[in-house]
């Protein structure tokens, strides 16, 4: 059974940094395409950042470029989101997802990352950033 597990949520401050840690267990991870999403209060869930197997590709939503960086360790299984200069306007519960497939191909062929492109889901992290 896969397991997506986030862990490096919490409150900051505008300005400041969090990394966000998502480990895999029980499936493939070295051949799956990882994505964030995120899901504002009210709002609809959202895609962040989202990275190839081998890393090679990458993903940024406009909002996030510049400030947010996606890295992969296959070897531990994890994905991070390194987010700097957080605002307010980056609070938001943040799920780390898998697609079962390597590359970022199917998930950008419309533009972003969409739910239904994502295969497994972990149950999320919040990020709460104060003024």
């Amino acid at each position: 059974q896969v397991q997506l597990v986030e862990s490096g949520g919490g409150s900051v401050q505008a300005g400041d940094s969090l990394r966000l840690s998502c480990e895999s267990s029980g499936g493939t991870f070295a051949y799956w395409a990882m994505a964030w999403f995120r899901q504002p209060p009210g709002k609809e869930r959202e895609s962040v950042a989202a990275i190839s197997w081998s890393s090679d590709s990458t993903y940024y939503r406009d909002s996030v470029k510049g400030r947010f960086t996606i890295s992969r360790d296959n070897a531990k299984n994890t994905v991070y989101l390194q987010m700097n200069n957080l605002t307010p306007e980056d609070t938001a519960v943040y799920y780390c997802a898998a697609a079962r497939s390597p590359t970022l191909a199917r998930l950008t062929l419309y533009g972003a990352p969409r739910d239904h492109d994502m295969d497994y889901w972990g149950k999320g992290a919040l990020v709460t950033v104060s003024s």
